[in-house]
């Protein structure tokens, strides 16, 4: 054999054992988003589009969500063997369905910060949380920050709100015409979605929950349990290509936007970047990341927020920190150093 075509080949049986499958062994997994193809999806879709889910022997189909309980029931259901979600919504799926068959498991953290955030108009007088007393404020019933939002106001001392729902299209319509005082939402979406509608972000008061005393974990890969016990390996492998791509996406947003384009041709180039680095700098590397390391999380922050999502949201059953959450398929300290220093 040719020296260089023998070291090539060399080279190319290293990279797929790193990954420890072979392309003959390819294991189809079935992967839902927790939204439709947004911004933030790059850090699912650029490991697919450059081929580290096939390299890791994962045949990847990757659909978009329509909601965090939803990809939870999903996932639950087996339609789906992992997902994204949000983890306050894998806590109360555990807590309302003690007696469910397969409860899925959250295995890496992605966003290691809640987006949630309250948002006002400067223009209204709010400037602060204490603010928030005796206001209306408006979000979809089921919106994640709404159903916190218990945990927001004990740690703020805000009382006396006036909820206001409505379909998520019309959210930041109504605070535009001011018949709520303030919002809450996604950074990464109200935000743009008030930018839309003629509003300048100076002109915005942000209160993110993170900076506001609540320091609840946000999106979390998910896996169904009997994944989780007849092929712990696949998911080995699926988080390993995905921090790969998720580095590269981190590193360089601007380009990996290509790759939501490809799933979605409507999506506006700028706006999805935009969101994209938007949601990197607020929850991805954020300086709670940087303390508990990509992908990792914080056992007792796990337990405060646990003890906090059962009472904010008044499930059944008191939530275990211990069920919701398997850090044994995390790749190794080094692989996971993909945040850049802030």
């Amino acid at each position: 054999m040719h020296k260089r075509t023998f070291l090539q080949a060399t080279a190319a049986l290293a990279l797929a054992g790193s990954f420890g499958l072979a392309h003959a062994q390819s294991t189809p997994i079935k992967f839902l988003l927790d939204w439709r193809f947004e911004g933030p999806s790059a850090l699912f879709l650029q490991p697919a589009a450059k081929g580290y889910f096939k390299q890791a022997g994962l045949d990847v189909s990757i659909d978009a969500g329509s909601g965090s309980g939803a990809a939870v029931q999903r996932v639950a259901s087996g339609t789906y063997d992992m997902g994204f979600a949000d983890m306050a919504s894998l806590m109360e799926f555990h807590a309302n369905n003690p007696d469910a068959p397969n409860k899925p498991v959250a295995v890496m953290v992605v966003y290691n910060n809640t987006p949630a955030a309250v948002m006002a108009l400067k223009k209204s007088g709010i400037q602060t949380a204490a603010d928030l007393s005796g206001k209306k404020m408006g979000a979809p019933v089921f919106d994640a920050g709404r159903k916190a939002f218990p945990t927001f106001a004990k740690a703020n001392q805000v009382s006396d709100v006036t909820w206001i729902s409505m379909d998520p299209p019309l959210r930041e319509t109504m605070l535009v015409r001011g018949d709520v005082d303030a919002i809450t939402g996604f950074t990464f979406t109200s935000l743009l979605n008030l930018e839309a509608r003629g509003v300048k972000a100076e002109d915005v008061v942000l209160m993110q929950y993170a900076d506001h005393g609540v320091k609840h974990y946000g999106n979390v890969i998910i896996a169904h349990p009997k994944l989780i016990e007849q092929n712990p390996q696949a998911i080995k492998q699926f988080l390993a290509a995905f921090t790969k791509g998720a580095g590269e996406v981190i590193a360089n947003p601007a380009d990996a936007i290509q790759h939501v384009k490809a799933r979605d041709g409507i999506v506006n180039t700028g706006l999805e970047t935009r969101r994209l680095q938007l949601a990197i700098d607020t929850v991805v590397n954020s300086a709670d990341a940087h303390q508990d390391g990509f992908g990792r999380l914080n056992p007792g922050r796990l337990a405060l927020m646990a003890s906090e999502v059962s009472d904010a949201y008044g499930t059944k059953t008191r939530i275990d920190p211990k069920v919701v959450w398997n850090d044994s398929f995390l790749p190794a300290a080094a692989e996971l150093d993909i945040l850049p220093q802030k």
